[in-house]
């Protein structure tokens, strides 16, 4: 039977300036662990800290420009463009440009703080 989610459930991000996390599934909002899929708003030059995730973090970023950092590479994902980063790498998300970034990430398994392993 299809389960409705009519809103979903903001939650604190990690970085600076703030940015918006809305949690449509995930542990929190729906209860799944298997996936979590969340549309972030970043405001221009936000950053977080950098983590070494448990989980493979699909992007598609639907405005502006999301920077990925990684050990071995810088992208920038811009609108319509889409970045996958395996679990296990090292990886530092952020929106430098002006206007931030409007994307969707969807994590499997879901996002959990437990497995996220930000740098201290």
């Amino acid at each position: 039977m299809p389960r409705l989610i009519a809103v979903p459930t903001r939650i604190a991000a990690a970085g600076t300036p703030p940015k918006i996390i809305e949690e449509y599934f995930g542990r929190v909002n729906s209860g799944t662990e298997a996936l979590s899929l969340a549309r972030m708003y970043s405001p221009a030059g936000w950053r977080e800290p950098g983590q070494t995730p448990e989980f493979d973090e699909y992007t598609v970023v639907l405005a502006g420009t999301l920077r990925v950092t990684t050990r071995a590479q810088m992208l920038d994902v811009r609108a319509g463009q889409a970045v996958l980063v395996a679990k296990n790498e090292w990886v530092q998300y952020s929106s430098p440009h002006a206007g931030g970034a409007d994307y969707i990430a969807v994590c499997l398994p879901a996002f959990s703080p437990r497995t996220v392993h930000r740098d201290a």
